[in-house]
């Protein structure tokens, strides 16, 4: 037989990628049946055999140990005094097999552990495991416990997370058991998180109040990093000036004089001021996503609709446990809440609460009165559920959901019936705007506002025109009334409510006539979702900017045509 002739071209090298897996397994095999062994690694007591050159390939901490002129270098025995026993036994299980399980019970003496063997992988793994457990309730600890071990990146994701969610964080245990250097470093962060710096205040007083024997000397300098002067005036006087623990402190009231005279001035002169004080916080903001909640299409619905902001796409939720229309809705605490509406059959007094975090619903205490097209929106951490239809009237009633107790308590009536009536929160005040009274079957133009503090209803300027089934929302300090309708007659235009002039004025048409959408602001943006137009359900979404007094349609429409579907804004999941 000739000689074959073979091309001069080099190929690749034969590799077999199970070849390092198996060595590995036999070496794990060998490590269990001490086999070859040839140091014993000790923590708390448990004694493990291993071999000096897979610890020293796969940990730095090792490789520097045995490669030294130490004692330890040809030691029988290493006795590791900063380790947990368990934590180690894991540990050196990762070394033979790169497997290890990170939970909640192990993950405290593993991080630590993982760290000081410099297993870099296995403390990436405990970092992400903890940034998955993130909560309001726990928040805080994990911050510290990344600062202990200088977990860099944990520490400062834990930091964004407090700032975030600090108007859940401060209802924890956590926060209370904060220093005053804890909670002051806190509150003077620019990139606090809150709807109103009242929410500043509050925690501070509650923090002080959780242990006033020891902690009332350090009101003046917590108050120092409240921008009392951001807060309203009628606040400032009904609430701040009678805090006992204000009236007590000469420097405390110097800080209240110095927001009073703020209030005075022009606000050409207050531009001018320029102290940390009257600085308004710039939050760093968590992704968002927008929830429609059921809706009548043509009947009640269950579903729900998720819209992404940044990937501007929708998806869907879990559904409502039974079907709702004509509801209301809020957020509160990060929950969302479906309160009353309509089932197809009966108005309904149940509420519904959603778990964005775990996707899940549940129910919490019903109200006292049946509420169908009832306006809802949240003023000092509690909803308010206002007016709307019972089956046979238009209502005036009011009542209010602490979730501190899980009770509904009735609070003044408004001075009209109100049913498909609009509701926000403006200044510290509750807003009821227009709707349908029932009685003399008008639409209303009138608009009447809620102090918490007096408990009572008074009227403000009417709209130019009447409206019910409008959507409402506050949009830099602004109150929008939209859509809507007068009897047959379904508007596309928008009224703009100023609170310091107490007047409306005309903005912007929308895109599309529509009654009974919901209404949703997302910074200076204002979106407005389904509804309809006199003759059909709608799906498209449209956006209004108030800055530029423009409406664009969203490219991408609801799956669902819906109507009388609630609509709220959440921070994404991590």
């Amino acid at each position: 037989m000739e000689d074959m002739e073979l091309l001069p071209i080099d190929p690749p090298p034969y590799r077999n990628l199970l070849h390092t897996q198996r060595a590995f397994d036999l070496l794990n095999d060998f490590r269990k049946q001490n086999i070859l062994c040839d140091v014993t690694l000790e923590a708390e007591g448990v004694e493990l055999p291993a071999h000096r050159v897979v610890l020293a390939a796969c940990s730095p901490y090792f490789s520097a140990m045995f490669t030294s002129e130490l004692s330890e270098c040809r030691a029988q025995k290493i006795i590791l005094q900063e380790i947990d026993g368990s934590a180690l036994a894991l540990l050196l299980d990762f070394v033979y097999t790169s497997e290890i399980q990170v939970t909640e019970e192990n993950v405290q003496t593993l991080l630590p552990a993982a760290s000081l063997l410099q297993l870099i992988d296995v403390r990436s793994a405990c970092c992400d495991f903890l940034q998955k457990q993130l909560h309001p309730t726990n928040c805080l600890g994990i911050r510290a416990f990344a600062d202990m071990h200088s977990c860099n990146e944990l520490y400062h994701y834990a930091q964004n997370y407090t700032m975030q969610h600090f108007s859940a964080v401060v209802h924890s245990d956590e926060f209370t058991a904060l220093s005053a250097d804890q909670v002051s470093d806190l509150i003077s962060s620019d990139h606090l998180t809150v709807p109103t710096e009242e929410e500043v205040f509050e925690a501070v007083v509650g923090w002080v109040n959780s242990d006033p024997s020891n902690r009332c000397d350090y009101m003046p300098r917590l108050v120092e990093h409240v921008r009392l002067p951001l807060l309203s005036r009628d606040y400032l006087v009904q609430r701040v000036e009678e805090e006992p623990l204000i009236k007590t402190s000469s420097s405390c009231k110097d800080y209240l004089i110095e927001a009073m005279k703020y209030h005075l001035l022009a606000k050409e002169q207050r531009a001018l001021i320029k102290n940390p004080r009257t600085k308004p916080r710039t939050p760093i903001g968590l992704p968002k996503l927008m929830l429609v909640v059921g809706g009548q299409a043509p009947k009640a619905i269950r579903s729900v609709e998720v819209y992404d902001f940044k990937e501007e796409k929708w998806s869907q939720a879990a559904e409502m446990p039974s079907r709702r229309c004509r509801a209301g809705i809020a957020v509160l605490n990060g929950l969302v809440y479906a309160v009353g509406g309509f089932n197809g059959s009966l108005r309904v007094r149940t509420v519904d609460v959603y778990d964005p975090t775990r996707n899940m619903w549940s129910s919490v205490a019903s109200m006292e009165a049946r509420r169908s097209t009832l306006g809802v929106a949240v003023l000092n951490n509690r909803i308010y559920a206002v007016g709307g239809f019972d089956g046979t009237t238009g209502l005036s009633s009011v009542e209010a959901y602490d979730p501190k107790v899980n009770e509904w308590r009735s609070v003044a009536c408004m001075n009209t019936r109100r049913s498909s009536v609009g509701v926000a929160v403006l200044n510290d005040y509750l807003y009821a705007v227009g709707g349908y009274d029932g009685a003399s079957r008008h639409c209303l133009s009138s608009v009447e506002r809620y102090d918490p503090i007096k408990d009572e209803w008074s009227p403000v300027k009417e709209m130019n025109t009447r409206r019910s089934g409008a959507g409402v929302g506050v949009v830099d300090g602004m109150l929008y009334a939209v859509g809507g309708h007068d009897g047959p007659m379904v508007r596309k235009s928008v009224e703009m409510y100023n609170p310091d002039t107490n007047e409306w004025t005309c903005v912007g048409d929308m895109t599309h006539c529509r009654r009974n959408a919901g209404v949703a602001a997302v910074n200076t943006l204002l979106y407005v979702v389904g509804g309809d137009d006199g003759s059909a359900n709608l799906s498209s979404v449209e956006c209004y900017d108030s800055r530029a007094d423009a409406w664009v349609v969203l490219p991408s429409c609801m799956t669902t045509v819906r109507s009388y579907s609630g609509v709220a804004i959440i921070d994404k999941p991590t």
